[in-house]
Order: structure tokens, then C-alpha cells, then sequence
């Protein structure tokens, strides 16, 4: 079964989590698709990704450019997988109809929004009738993730 974990953003934004998450993903061997809702946030994330810290190099693109099933990590807002990924991500309002061609799916979502967060309390319950291994996580004051 595909575990599907919700991250809660409490402390830091998605710009801040998202690139920790994609390399930790990466360091396991695993590819990973980032969907967002609309494609003004894909060239958002795009940018942000080539941006994010001087120190480190995120190898990534967007299903717009040549070759998508190159990249190990692929940004979208589509639903289909051409880079074969492992590891899901759903940004804000992102949805995903079945999670189970991935090894995990990553909800993200954060405290600015009520209605984010009960469709993301509707994406758990519908994880686990699906009958996939579900936790959430939150961030601490440092923007370490406890598992609660």
C-alpha cells in the first residue's frame, strides 16, 4: 500500500519545507513529481527550486519543457507521470485521484486557510478507506517535522 502523509505547515511556507522534503526524496534514489493547482505556481516553484540556496543544486523541471521523463524531480499540474515518479507531492489545492502507483503521496498544506484544511482532513479520511498508511506531520518552532 502507498503511504499518504499530510504535512501541516505551521512555521515555515511551502518554499521553505518543499526543497528539504524534494532532497531527502532524491538521497533515497527516489523520483518525485511536485503537483501545484494552477501554472502560474509550477513557474513559481520552478524558479524558487533554482533559487532556494546557494549551496545546493536541485536537478528539476516542468512537464512544459523538453524531455520530462528526464527529470527526478518533475513540476506539474497535471495528474500523469512521464518522469516514472515515486513520490508524489500535492501543493495547495492539488488533488489526486489514486495514490497507489506511488510508494508516498505528500499533501502540503497550510494554516492560512481553513477550507485547505478541511479538504485536507477529507484527503485523510480517503486515504485510509482506500486502505493506505496515513500519518500527519507538523512542523515544531524550528520547522522540524514531529510526527503526531
Amino acid at each position: 500500500m502507498t503511504e499518504v502523509f499530510f504535512y501541516h505547515l505551521k512555521e515555515r511556507p511551502l518554499e521553505a519545507a518543499l526543497p528539504q522534503l524534494l532532497e531527502k526524496c532524491i538521497e533515497r534514489g527516489w523520483r518525485c513529481i511536485v503537483q501545484a493547482s494552477s501554472p502560474e505556481r509550477v513557474d513559481a516553484l520552478d524558479q524558487h527550486l533554482w533559487t532556494y540556496a546557494e549551496a545546493s543544486f536541485l536537478p528539476h523541471g516542468t512537464d512544459r519543457q523538453p524531455e520530462p521523463q528526464r527529470q527526478p524531480v518533475l513540476l506539474t499540474e497535471g495528474a500523469g507521470n512521464p518522469n516514472g515518479a515515486q513520490v508524489r507531492f500535492l501543493v495547495e489545492d492539488a488533488t489526486l485521484d489514486d495514490a497507489s502507483p506511488y510508494v508516498r503521496v505528500i499533501h502540503m498544506f497550510d494554516d492560512s486557510d481553513p477550507a485547505r484544511i478541511e479538504r485536507a482532513r477529507h484527503g485523510w479520511r480517503a486515504a485510509r478507506a482506500a486502505g493506505h498508511e496515513v500519518a500527519y506531520w507538523q512542523q515544531d518552532s524550528q520547522g522540524r517535522w514531529t510526527r503526531k
